[in-house]
């Protein structure tokens, strides 16, 4: 049905394609999904996002990957790798990251598909050092990062969550290739 870029054990990662928009647009309308955010997003900010995601694809052969669950074809979200270049000390950089639907939490999708993209990005893509971050509250991303063997390098104040203080506190996670 759809052209994987990669799988994992239970899950498929693709490009983006207009059918997701609706239904990440769900997604990050959700305040339980967002929580870790200054706001949830609109169907615009969400179509800009899956945009910029799959012109970072053609770019750099990585991006947030559209995310199926490989035993029924449900789109559950997003992870993988973006480019990140916002002011701080550590950037430009490769980071994974992910968002999912909060009826899929749970199933350690998050740590799979982060463990996925890891080896896509070390052994095909040949990145050196990826990282990750989240601000200091959001603990269940934090333990993702951890179980994924990733190191923490310290915290630091996101440079565009000056005006949220609940969530300018971040933490900086690390792994290198092996």
């Amino acid at each position: 049905m759809n052209s994987y870029i990669f799988t994992s054990e239970r899950l498929g990662f693709r490009n983006w394609v207009a059918a997701d928009i609706p239904k990440m647009v769900k997604i990050n309308a959700s305040q339980e999904v967002m929580q870790h955010f200054p706001s949830t997003a609109t169907a615009q900010q969400t179509a800009d996002f899956i945009k910029r995601m799959q012109i970072q694809y053609t770019e750099k052969g990585y991006c947030y990957f559209a995310v199926d669950r490989l035993s029924d074809g449900n789109f559950i979200g997003f992870i993988g790798l973006s480019y990140q270049t916002f002011e701080a000390d550590f950037t430009p950089c490769v980071d994974v990251g992910w968002r999912l639907d909060s009826a899929y939490w749970g199933n350690g999708y998050a740590t799979e598909g982060a463990r996925a993209s890891l080896k896509y990005g070390f052994d095909f893509l040949k990145i050196k050092n990826i990282k990750a971050l989240c601000p200091v509250v959001n603990l269940p991303s934090e333990n993702v990062m951890k179980k994924i063997g990733m190191q923490k390098l310290n915290h630091f104040k996101h440079s565009k969550l000056g005006d949220f203080p609940v969530l300018e506190e971040c933490v900086l996670y690390e792994i290198e290739e092996k």
